[in-house]
């Protein structure tokens, strides 16, 4: 919430991006290290990475920086938030601002998230000093009456500890694994499970004959991450499978750009990318209740949760596969931003991780 008035009250242009930059990277700083587990490559990609994401965030706020004082500032800043939250632009919109609203403004919903843009333009004004002591105390009031929110009853998220496996092993041993654990969360009483992003491996017609039948006689229901693969790239989904049943509930609508969504290689008819569906199924039902499917990436972003709160999603579930992030920050930003919008708009959360 203090960007906006470093932001503003730079001296000059250069200024105003070099402390765009800093904001970026120093929020982004376990990107680096997880590209370079990712790809079992040096550090080198990670930095080059690291500072390229950066450049639209920067050259946004840089551009639209102005050494006019008042609400001609604030206004500029008003469309550098909107830029950096929708795509184009919001696809590298990471640790956006306004996530704040979920601390400072629990269960105010669309009214917290008007008046943490509110203050965030005041933050450009000269009455920032006043704003900083308003947000000092709204920080200490949430600090105080802190509350985390809870998945539904019979709801059970499971985090896995499978390394780069989850969803590589193709073995039926594998399987086996999986359905054992949500056999055994269903016996302690859950009566819908969430495994990670990527547990099930490639979604095929035997897998799913496979977790059918495994599933049959039980009132459990599993929602899992896979991918639908075909000859033009793929899709990074959650399946839902039940007594007899099995679909794709949700397609993630924002891959990680470059190691899944490659938009290049469709240009180029490569293809073999992830697919991006944007604003497509912003919201699912699973067990009569309308969900937020959010896939890993997706939770660093803005656009994608507020278009499911739109559409009034009533639980919020968030799946990731974070093994590559180890050392870094990356998964607790995620968990943390799961858990600020959550509360924002007093929604249970489920979350499923695999490190």
């Amino acid at each position: 919430m203090l960007f906006p008035a470093l932001w503003a009250w730079a001296p000059d242009r250069v200024t105003a991006a070099a402390v765009s930059m800093g904001y970026f990277l120093a929020a982004s700083r376990g990107l680096p290290q997880g590209v370079s587990a990712f790809y079992a490559a040096d550090i080198w990609p990670g930095l080059g990475l690291w500072i390229g994401a950066s450049c639209l965030f920067v050259g946004v706020h840089a551009a639209l920086w102005t050494t006019q004082p008042g609400w001609t500032r604030a206004l500029r800043y008003l469309a550098a938030a909107v830029l950096m939250a929708f795509p184009p632009f919001g696809i590298t919109g990471w640790a956006h601002p306004v996530t704040a609203a979920g601390v400072l403004f629990p269960g105010w919903g669309w009214w917290g998230l008007t008046a943490t843009v509110v203050m965030l333009l005041v933050m450009t004004t000269r009455a920032w000093p006043v704003m900083m002591l308003i947000l000092a105390g709204l920080w200490l009031w949430s600090a105080t009456n802190r509350t985390e929110p809870a998945p539904p009853m019979g709801w059970r998220g499971a985090d896995l500890a499978l390394g780069r496996n989850l969803g590589r092993e193709r073995s039926l041993a594998y399987q086996d694994m999986l359905i054992a654990l949500v056999r055994e969360r269903a016996a302690s009483g859950a009566h819908v499970v969430i495994l990670p992003e990527s547990a099930l491996g490639f979604w095929t017609p035997t897998l799913e004959g496979l977790w059918k039948n495994a599933l049959r006689d039980s009132d459990v229901t599993l929602l899992a991450g896979a991918a639908v693969l075909d000859r033009h790239g793929y899709d990074n989904v959650m399946v839902a499978i039940s007594t007899g049943e099995a679909s794709v509930l949700y397609r993630e609508r924002m891959p990680v750009p470059v190691s899944m969504w490659q938009p290049w290689t469709t240009w180029t008819g490569a293809g073999g990318g992830a697919r991006a569906h944007f604003f497509a199924n912003p919201i699912a039902e699973l067990d009569d209740v309308r969900i937020a499917p959010v896939i890993c990436y997706e939770q660093l972003i803005v656009w994608p949760i507020l278009q499911s709160m739109w559409f009034g999603a009533e639980t919020i579930i968030a799946a990731g596969n974070g093994w590559w992030t180890e050392g870094s920050s990356i998964v607790d930003i995620q968990k943390a931003s799961m858990v600020a919008w959550a509360r924002l708009f007093a929604v249970p959360l489920v979350m499923s991780f695999n490190t």
